[in-house]
């Protein structure tokens, strides 16, 4: 378990992060950056809140995953887990507006469907703030996990 960083570089961050994005570069100049990340990520604005969400890969998404995002996903194949699991992907979408973004912690895909299942009725709003902490905590997973 390593401690979180003092610094790290834009290319480490995105890595973290799933991509480049103005959250992650604007993150790279920060002394420790994944503690920051915690209150800055709630300060963008909205735009950039889902620049940050989209460049996530899709709950149950089978293809493009980076390294990280596939291990943690795991290989929870069941067919009926998975088309539930894009069926409410595309209905959190359409109603939010963003894509759902859970820390998936090594459940699981049927326990997430289950967590899908009880977000997609919550306000936006809400909605948005949870995405965007779970965000944060897939991040300082992988870097606590090496």
């Amino acid at each position: 378990m390593r401690e979180l960083p003092r610094q790290l570089s834009i290319e480490e961050l995105a890595e973290l992060f799933e991509s480049r994005t103005r959250f992650v570069e604007r993150l790279a100049r920060e002394q420790h950056p994944l503690v920051r990340a915690r209150t800055l990520v709630h300060e963008l604005p909205r735009d950039e809140k889902i620049e940050i969400l989209a460049a996530h890969p899709a709950i149950g998404q089978r293809s493009g995953l980076s390294r990280r995002s596939a291990a943690e996903q795991g290989s929870d194949d069941d067919p009926e887990v998975l088309a539930g699991l894009a069926q409410l992907n595309a209905e959190y979408e359409a109603r939010h507006g963003f894509r759902f973004v859970v820390f998936v912690d090594r459940r699981p895909k049927s326990e997430i469907l289950a967590v899908l299942k009880s977000r997609i009725a919550n306000p936006t709003g809400q909605e948005l703030e949870t995405a965007l902490s779970e965000l944060v905590a897939i991040a300082e997973d992988r870097w606590s996990s090496g």
